[in-house]
């Protein structure tokens, strides 16, 4: 039976399925940051967008979090400011796919956008500010924010891109198992 409405609201019923996309999208995020990958192309943002919108209030604030936190201790960790900082811009995106969920899923792209912006943002802001590389002045700022826009354009496809394979995926089996988009809140 196709879907009437395809682009409405996706949402995991029960506790338990919530629960173990928590754990798939956490163990994903691990593995793409700590194996070889282009910089700045992880799915951490995306996923917690997508944890967001999809397993709600619940988990989805912990998927980045426990992301973070296992793949650091894997990977190590660096000043404890840029941690904070980096935790802090990669929750947000749970916090605005909170905000969306009663929204059309295709509304998380601009969403997407939006987190890489803001991640580019404030994480180079922390740099600037913390690292000891730049003259703590405004061409020290422009200057931080010039050499980090490569690092911006690998961010904005990768989140752009995993936002697409996760919610795209979720449609398809969706389509697949024959079920409904739910419009009720969980």
């Amino acid at each position: 039976m196709p879907l009437r409405d395809g682009f409405g609201p996706l949402r995991v019923p029960g506790a338990l399925a919530g629960i173990g996309l928590a754990v798939v999208l956490i163990g994903l995020d691990v593995l793409a940051r700590v194996l070889p990958h282009a910089p700045s192309f992880s799915p951490v943002a995306a996923s917690a967008l997508f944890a967001g919108m999809v397993i709600g209030r619940r988990y989805a604030l912990l998927v980045p979090l426990a992301a973070m936190l296992l793949s650091d201790a894997l990977l190590g960790f660096d000043d404890w400011r840029m941690r904070l900082v980096v935790y802090a811009a990669l929750t947000l995106p749970a916090v605005l796919g909170l905000m969306a969920r009663n929204t059309r899923w295709p509304a998380a792209f601009p969403l997407a956008v939006a987190s890489s912006v803001i991640f580019f943002v404030a994480t180079n802001f922390a740099v600037w500010l913390f690292s000891g590389m730049y003259p703590l002045d405004l061409a020290g700022l422009a200057k931080c924010y010039v050499a980090a826009l490569p690092f911006f354009q690998n961010t904005l496809i990768g989140d752009l891109l995993w936002t697409a394979a996760l919610f795209g995926s979720l449609w398809i089996v969706r389509l697949a198992l024959g079920t409904r988009t739910e419009r009720a809140a969980a």
